[in-house]
């Protein structure tokens, strides 16, 4: 009787899982406030902004972090065998990235071109620069919106990709970002 040894799935290690998840719940209620504080009047509407501002800059400090981590420190895994599944996944990954970063400079843009401080909680930071012109903060603004649209469409394509591979595919692919206790961590790569 032929034995087949099964090896443990690879995972990522425990840093690169927590940032990975610390920055999509942020970027979720990022998403879900900024489409909801309209119904609200002051002062739940003020707070919701607030609340907004302050998740922005949290992020501002969390994603370069978290790829400053993934180039230097954190575990790589291969994202596929096949080549377009690889390019499909990364192309995805690092466009998150990408509008992620664009989504994050296009709301400081905004709010300091507008003239207004950026609040972190109740810490006023002021805009380094002038005011811009009213159709640039319009269009900055535009821009801000629609992009958050996009990393929204993104990132529920990059869920339901690893819902299509733990229900249909039944890999390991959802499982490596996922914290297991009984699993030995190095860091290595």
């Amino acid at each position: 009787m032929k034995q087949t040894l099964r090896l443990p799935a690879l995972r990522y290690d425990t840093p690169t899982i927590l940032f990975h998840w610390s920055c999509a719940f942020i970027i979720v209620l990022q998403f879900i406030g900024a489409n909801s504080w309209g119904l609200f009047g002051n002062p739940l509407h003020h707070q919701l902004v607030v609340a907004h501002l302050t998740m922005g800059m949290v992020l501002s400090v969390l994603l370069p972090l978290r790829l400053l981590w993934r180039l230097k420190w954190g575990r790589r895994i291969r994202a596929s065998d096949r080549w377009l599944d690889c390019v499909m996944a990364r192309s995805v990954e690092y466009g998150l990235y990408g509008l992620i970063v664009l989504e994050i400079c296009l709301g400081y843009l905004w709010r300091w071109g507008n003239g207004q401080a950026m609040s972190f909680m109740s810490l006023q930071i002021m805009p380094p620069f002038g005011r811009f012109p009213v159709s640039t903060v319009s269009l900055l603004q535009w821009l801000h919106h629609w992009n958050g649209w996009l990393i929204m469409l993104l990132a529920t394509g990059h869920a339901l990709a690893a819902c299509f591979h733990y229900f249909i595919l039944r890999d390991d692919v959802f499982q490596r970002m996922l914290i297991v206790k009984d699993l030995s961590d190095g860091y290595g790569k």
